[in-house]
């Protein structure tokens, strides 16, 4: 007899289409019934769609539910965990998974009692290649999943062991027919013989084929739903009238069922394809600023934040961790598949763009902090600047430090070189109120200036160095504007020549119309962009030139300007009315090896999509994307004309990116590296990147792309269809990027250092009077009479390693401690320093004690805990 596992569970969209705070509103009933019948029904269990974050946001209104919780948990009847919030897995950094399992694990266990050790992800859109290592680096050995499978092409069964990139596997588990494939509606209830004969036991007899022996997982609810109560009436009845064994489970129990399998088949690649479910494989367009805006934040915390506190607690400045985590909580809800893909309503689009902005209050005001504590504790002048490495490895380089002045006559003492980048002029004030301890008095506030300075400067390893400034008789330098069209380095030649953009190498290759702007109609919804059936993408023209040149290099300004159908309804018309896209693209070459760019753009049309186009100079439509902590090789693949009869959405070749992606050509590559631009295209010989995709509308039926139904619930019976017009952005767009042509074959742990590097920050902090809200938080932050003791230069830790330098931030679980993350991006195995292995303990990415290694595998990271 054949079992089958039935799990009860509700799926829990903290938002959709419905904002954050209606979930909580429908968690009031539905989980406070999942509590009472678990009480009363000691024979029924469920699941809280793994994320610890609804929890949370139950016990706000139910604080007094927290024992019940608990001791359910205890009984192995309740399942929480293991995520945060259900995560995106594609258009989010490796450290946002890891940090979404380490707070969603530890906070469960600090909470409630032990998390549920599931990677459990039923609704999430496709899933990276590089997913098995992250679960397993946080003690995930499992994985289950609806959406991305392909029986012909991934794994024949969907039971199966999916292997990343290195070494690591995981047991991965298939719903092909979704978390609601035994789902029990009262109506199912009713009438069970109806509900077996015509759905149950179809899709047990379907899985059963594809698995061959062993059990079947059929998981029973659906969104928001709440429990059966009396499940085991419920089962006992099915079973009178199916043809197999069903029984109560979990997933746990299911998991480890299937871990006594034996010969399961092995797959390793990305899951992503569009066969049993929707994976909607061009979002990655859609409300691009949320992915912009994800990306940044990242950045914010990995690069600036984290590395800062550990600095800062180093020289014993105490910045609590639970700050930390709520500004990490903040992100990781907006990187729910739902949210960071785009496909919500606008109420919700409000919510999602709120929380960003107070992620960047949080993050803001510790660094804020950090830098103003010890700038105090130096006791610095005026004409001093604090400037921060937060990279283990010591910096020599430019930085841009951002101070004020009364002139813009000075000269920094310790720098070589120094220009202005940006500057803005504040006038004398009159009648300025001054507190005094005897009282207030009034003075004229003098004119000043407060300038971005790019400067040389030197700093050791995660530490800081003081910088001085002078006033002088000659101005710093400054941007000089000229009318050339030509801008040169050691490396490359950009010129724009009759309307083209004109590479030229070190090597003499040259390549015409190097780079473009192309734009085409979007019949799509907030799921998928989908063209205009016989519409060609327009190359948007460029006008005009100039150039400008400073201390450290030179930039191209290109701008140019075009009239684009106003919408689709007039894009579909042979004269239809049009409206001024404005265009500009900003190249600059300094004596780095890479070209960085900008796009800048003034979208004021609407439903259309805009990409950037490369001249790749390669016909195989092969490319080589940088994912998380890996590479993988794309391929382009015809889509066959039958399409629509294997496939539930075209299976186009719209490729994920993480932080860049590689062209061989004959004897070179190019290298596009992305600041937060997610989606790519090979197609002849051109690349293309994605910048947005506009749409007004939530879900759409019978699109290009995607015919039948709409995607979410806006054509379901008695659903409206729902505008979005902030999903048009329209207003002043930015892009930034890079370009780098290499001679031979690509080298990833050169490309992988590259991308690290082109982020690496700029932190300053001036200790003056004439500006107190340069920094938002400075006029509050009194001087402390315990005084830290500090040097002008210091150097918390240092380590040189070829291995990528994934996260630096204080530990979770030991005051005295901070993380050290390594990643390997490589196919080589790589050495660890012997001293610094024995030294430090290795740790997971819940900071268990690991098993020392002395070398990190292909595509893997390691951990370590470093005591302070």
């Amino acid at each position: 007899m054949r079992y089958a596992h039935v799990v009860q569970h509700t799926h829990w969209d903290r938002e959709w289409y419905f904002t954050n705070e209606d979930a909580i509103v429908l968690s009031d009933q539905v989980f406070t019934e999942v509590l009472d019948e678990l009480e009363r029904n000691p024979e029924a269990n469920f699941c809280l769609d793994g994320q610890t974050s609804v929890v949370d946001e139950y016990l706000e209104i139910h604080p007094e539910k927290l024992t019940t919780i608990q001791q359910l948990i205890t009984e192995k009847r309740l399942f929480v965990g293991p995520w945060y919030a259900q995560t995106d897995a594609l258009f989010v950094d490796a450290e946002s998974i890891l940090r979404n399992l380490t707070i969603g694990i530890t906070d469960t266990i600090n909470k409630y009692g032990d998390p549920m050790k599931v990677g459990y992800l039923p609704d999430t859109f496709g899933f990276n290649a590089q997913l098995p290592t992250l679960l397993k680096h946080a003690d995930i050995d499992n994985f289950i999943f609806w959406r991305g499978i392909d029986f012909n092409h991934t794994s024949p069964s969907p039971y199966f062991k999916w292997k990343g990139l290195g070494n690591k596997s995981v047991y991965a588990i298939n719903i092909p027919f979704g978390y609601m494939t035994g789902l029990l509606t009262l109506e199912a209830q009713r009438d069970t013989n109806t509900f077996v004969e015509e759905k149950l036991d179809p899709s047990i007899k379907f899985l059963s084929e594809k698995s061959g022996t062993g059990p079947i997982l059929v998981p029973s609810g659906i969104d928001q739903k709440n429990i059966v109560l009396n499940i085991q009436n419920v089962i006992e009845k099915i079973n009178q009238s199916s043809q197999y064994q069903n029984v109560i489970s979990d997933y746990p129990t299911f998991v480890n069922e299937i871990k006594k399998e034996n010969n399961l088949p092995q797959y390793q690649g990305e899951l992503r394809e569009p066969v049993y479910a929707r994976v909607h494989r061009s979002i990655g367009s859609i409300r691009s600023q949320f992915k912009l805006n994800n990306f940044q934040l990242e950045q914010t915390i990995l690069r600036r934040v984290e590395p800062l506190m550990v600095i800062a607690k180093s020289v014993g400045l105490e910045i609590s961790n639970t700050l930390l985590s709520r500004l990490w909580k903040k992100v990781l809800e907006n990187q729910a598949h739902d949210s960071l893909g785009g496909c919500v309503s606008d109420n919700v689009a409000e919510d999602i763009l709120h929380r960003t902005k107070e992620a960047e209050e949080i993050a803001e005001g510790i660094e804020n902090l950090i830098t103003k504590r010890i700038a105090d504790a130096l006791e610095l002048d005026d004409n001093q600047v604090l400037v921060f490495n937060t990279d283990i490895a010591p910096f020599k380089g430019q930085k841009k430090v951002h101070i004020v002045s009364r002139s813009k006559n000075i000269h920094f003492t310790n720098g070589k070189r120094a220009t202005i980048i940006q500057e803005k002029y504040y006038p004398e004030r009159k009648n300025v109120q001054r507190e005094t301890s005897t009282g207030n008095e009034y003075i004229t506030e003098p004119s000043y200036f407060e300038l971005d300075v790019l400067v040389d400067v030197e700093i050791l390893a995660l530490g800081y160095t003081v910088i001085e400034f002078e006033e002088v008789k000659d101005k710093l330098p400054e941007k000089i504007y000229q009318d050339e069209q030509s801008i040169s380095n050691h490396k490359y030649t950009l010129s724009f020549i009759d309307g083209e953009v004109v590479l030229t190498t070190e090597s003499g290759k040259k390549v015409t119309d190097f780079l473009r702007i192309v734009d085409c109609g979007n019949e799509g919804d907030t799921y998928d962009f989908s063209p205009l059936a016989n519409e060609k993408e327009a190359v948007l023209n460029f006008q005009n030139a100039s150039s400008e040149v400073d201390e450290f290099g030179q930039s191209l300004i290109i701008h140019g300007s075009t009239d684009l159908p106003l919408d689709l309804d007039e894009r579909m018309k042979e004269d239809g009315k049009k409206q001024q896209v404005d265009y500009s693209l900003i190249l600059r070459l300094t004596d780095e090896d890479d070209i960085e760019g900008k796009v800048m753009i003034d979208n004021q049309v609407l439903s259309h999509r805009m990409r950037l186009q490369i001249q790749a100079d390669d016909s195989t439509g092969k490319s080589i994307a940088q994912i998380q902590n890996g590479f993988v090789e794309n391929k382009f693949t015809s889509v066959p004309e039958d399409w629509k009869e294997h496939y539930v959405e075209k299976p186009v070749n719209l490729q994920v990116l993480d932080k860049s992606v590689t062209v061989k050509q004959h004897d070179s590559h190019l290298i596009f590296f992305s600041d937060g631009m997610k989606e790519y295209e090979r197609n002849k010989d051109k690349l293309y990147v994605t910048l947005f995709a506009a749409t007004g509308q939530l879900g759409k039926a019978d699109i290009s792309w995607r015919p039948g139904r709409a995607s979410g619930d806006t054509t379901k019976e008695g659903h409206i269809m729902m505008p979005t017009p902030l999903a048009q952005e329209k207003g002043e767009r930015e892009f930034t990027f890079a370009l780098k042509i290499e001679e031979g074959l690509p080298d990833y742990r050169a490309i992988a250092q590259t991308a690290i590097k082109r982020l690496t920050p700029s932190i300053s902090y001036q200790k003056q009077n004439l500006n107190l809200f340069m920094h938002r938080l400075d006029n509050k932050i009194w001087p402390q009479e315990n005084k830290l003791s500090l040097g002008k230069e210091y150097s918390a830790f240092r380590l040189e390693t070829e291995l990528s330098v994934s996260a630096v931030y204080p530990s979770y679980t030991n005051p005295n401690s901070f993380v050290l993350r390594l990643a390997n991006p490589t196919e080589n195995e790589v050495k660890l320093p012997t001293e610094f292995m024995q030294e430090h303990k290795m740790i997971n990415a819940i900071e268990e004690e690991a098993e020392r290694k002395n070398i990190v595998h292909p595509f893997d990271y390691v951990s370590y805990l470093v005591e302070l």
